[in-house]
């Protein structure tokens, strides 16, 4: 690690080739698609060698690597300018929250992945958030920038499209 923080390159690109694939993974969650996935891990890691020296071995350095992308696919989205519109009248079309969720979880992860892409950004955002960081709607509200009320809207917004998204799968597969 004290050569990584020297700049060495050739420690740096093992570190790089030891989280690299994980931390692709991670930022699937929070991009529209593979391409701008790239982009956020490699931002991501622009900024972990820039911060390494402040780690200072509380946790793992996994976690603490992911907690950078993560912050990373976060200061991507608040540089767009698309933000938290809704995409669709809830009311018109209320959907069983509980349902949706046993059917998320029956998925395989590449699948949600993929519709989790396909989501807005402020609805994959809020989602990610919600569902793999564990954070509060408060936590996330603040983060984002916008209502508590919001962030819980988004969500279930977000859950409601999965489920129409799940729906004409689910009665292939039931062939």
């Amino acid at each position: 690690m004290k050569k990584c923080i020297a700049g060495d390159r050739i420690a740096q690109a093992k570190l790089y080739n030891l989280y690299a694939r994980k931390m692709l993974g991670v930022c699937m969650w929070y991009a529209k698609n593979r391409e701008e996935a790239e982009e956020i891990l490699h931002d991501g890691f622009m900024r972990v060698f820039t911060y390494l020296k402040k780690y200072k071995g509380n946790g793992s350095l996994e976690g603490w690597i992911r907690k950078i992308m993560v912050n990373a696919a976060l200061l991507r989205y608040r540089n767009r300018a698309s933000h938290l519109q809704p995409v669709f009248d809830r009311n018109q079309d209320a959907q069983n929250i509980a349902e949706s969720a046993s059917i998320i979880a029956s998925l395989e992860a590449k699948e949600l992945v993929q519709l989790v892409q396909k989501l807005t950004p402020a609805y994959r955002m809020v989602f990610t958030l919600y569902v793999l960081e564990g954070m509060k709607h408060r936590e996330i509200a603040a983060m984002l920038g916008i209502s508590e009320g919001t962030s819980k809207s988004n969500l279930a917004d977000a859950r409601s499209l999965l489920q129409k998204a799940l729906k004409p799968q689910k009665k292939i597969s039931s062939i």
